[in-house]
């Protein structure tokens, strides 16, 4: 690990050294990729100085007691400063072993986030339009901006199934645990006698395609135009605005309706097929039993979820980290580091171990 610490070291003394050469600096491609690189190694080499720091002080300490002549009340300072190094060591050495675990190459894309409602009719509709005002309002307090790019409303206000684009460094990071079944146990404002109702809803998180990436063939592409429906929007069932993209070899299909222009909803159209194409290769090439959109979302059934939201006991439920909030309002008007914050942790420690084992 030190070895490969020390390389980390001299990758980035020579890369910000780098900064400097009038060649670099105006070249702006040359010098984002390098502020890139740094930005990616500073964590580890701030870690590692740390931890080497905190040797050296334990070292010098230790010398000085070994020279003797010291009295009581500094051999007391030297041992304190001694235990107190090796603790900032000890958890400077576990940090850096989080650090160097390998990092998902999607972690700083923007994301798709895919909500459709599942099991419970209405009531899913209108959970799906909670999830979506949620993740919004989570998006905006962490610096990131959100683009519709397609919605299908009922007539309530829900949703059956709702898609937009959250753009900002380090979203796909924050959201990619959001992905499966999402189970709502509440009672419906049409619910007379009281009972709770369980619905569910599913959301799928894509990591966005680059257009290098995947190249499609447009000879592979059905594009259909047809007016917009839903309840709502002046320029509903009057232009036939929106779009229809179908990929023939995969059958996937796609529609953008939320632009009054026909030429945005095939541009946002298309930035979802490319994305959930390029997701589907991925996880081909990894040799993954089922499409990662499939098992992010599983059928949508009752008993299949990754997260409760109980309105009556006022509690959010994460299943899979056994994590319980009982601060449900909070959480539904965006306040989700608390959930998503052990996930990754969770994570981390997951990984760590299969290191250790290997």
């Amino acid at each position: 690990m030190f070895q490969k610490l020390d390389i980390f070291e001299k990758r980035y003394d020579e890369l910000s050294t780098k900064l400097y050469d009038p060649t670099i600096v105006s070249d702006a491609a040359k010098y984002n990729d390098i502020m890139k690189e740094i930005k990616s190694l500073e964590p580890i080499v701030e870690k590692y100085r740390e931890y080497k720091s905190a040797l050296d002080t334990v070292e010098t300490a230790k010398e000085m007691l070994g020279e003797g002549g010291a009295d009581k009340e500094m051999k007391a300072m030297l041992e304190e400063e001694i235990s107190q190094s090796k603790a900032v060591s000890e958890s400077a050495a576990e940090d850096l072993k989080i650090l160097l675990l390998p990092k998902d190459p999607n972690d700083e894309r923007n994301v798709i986030v895919e909500i459709r409602a599942g099991a419970g009719g209405e009531e899913a509709s209108l959970f799906c339009s909670v999830l979506f005002r949620m993740y919004s309002m989570y998006a905006e307090r962490r610096g990131f901006k959100t683009e519709l790019l397609n919605a299908n409303e009922t007539e309530l206000g829900g949703y059956k199934e709702i898609s937009f684009l959250v753009n900002g460094d380090g979203a796909y990071s924050r959201l990619k645990f959001e992905s499966g079944v999402h189970r709502v146990q509440r009672v419906p404002d049409t619910e007379s006698q009281g009972r709770i109702h369980t619905s569910t809803v599913t959301v799928a998180v894509l990591p966005e395609a680059e257009d290098v990436e995947y190249e499609i063939n447009q000879s592979d592409l059905k594009i259909d135009t047809f007016r917009s429906s839903g309840a709502g929007g002046q320029h509903i069932n009057k232009t036939s605005s929106a779009i229809r993209i179908t990929h023939l070899p995969t059958g996937t299909v796609v529609e953008c309706q939320d632009e009054r222009s026909q030429f945005k909803n095939r541009d946002k159209a298309m930035k979802v097929l490319k994305s959930r194409l390029l997701n589907e290769k991925r996880q081909e090439q990894s040799s993954a039993i089922a499409a990662e959109r499939k098992a992010q979302v599983g059928t949508g059934e009752r008993n299949e979820r990754i997260r409760t939201y109980n309105y009556p006991q006022g509690r959010v439920t994460d299943h899979r980290i056994g994590l319980t909030l009982y601060k449900i309002d909070d959480v539904l008007n965006g306040s989700l580091d608390d959930l998503i914050d052990p996930l990754i942790t969770a994570d981390r420690a997951e990984k760590l171990k299969e290191s250790m084992d290997n």
